[in-house]
């Protein structure tokens, strides 16, 4: 997959490459057809989010729609939030 366009916001992703390769994270933001905005609640914080390219992502078929739904209606969330959203996808994935 090298595209955006079976992407959405509140997606859950895992990274397979660079130095954050293995770890769990949500789609903030889409960018353009090729790059998305990725955070985790922490070391990827959503006042910093990661530029990451859609090829060194691994995407999984599950969205947070509660995430999405936020972000759309922009409601105000926090790291913490983020980091319990992705705490079970941690360990199962």
């Amino acid at each position: 997959m090298d595209s955006t366009k079976d992407i959405t916001v509140g997606q859950v992703v895992k990274s397979r490459a660079g130095r954050d390769k293995g770890n769990i994270f949500l789609v903030l933001e889409i960018i353009d057809d090729k790059h998305v905005l990725i955070v985790d609640g922490d070391t990827r914080r959503l006042d910093k989010p990661k530029k990451k390219k859609i090829k060194h992502l691994i995407v999984y078929n599950t969205v947070l729609s509660e995430f999405k739904e936020k972000i759309d209606g922009d409601v105000k969330i926090n790291n913490a939030y983020v980091r319990k959203l992705l705490e079970p996808f941690k360990e199962s994935f």
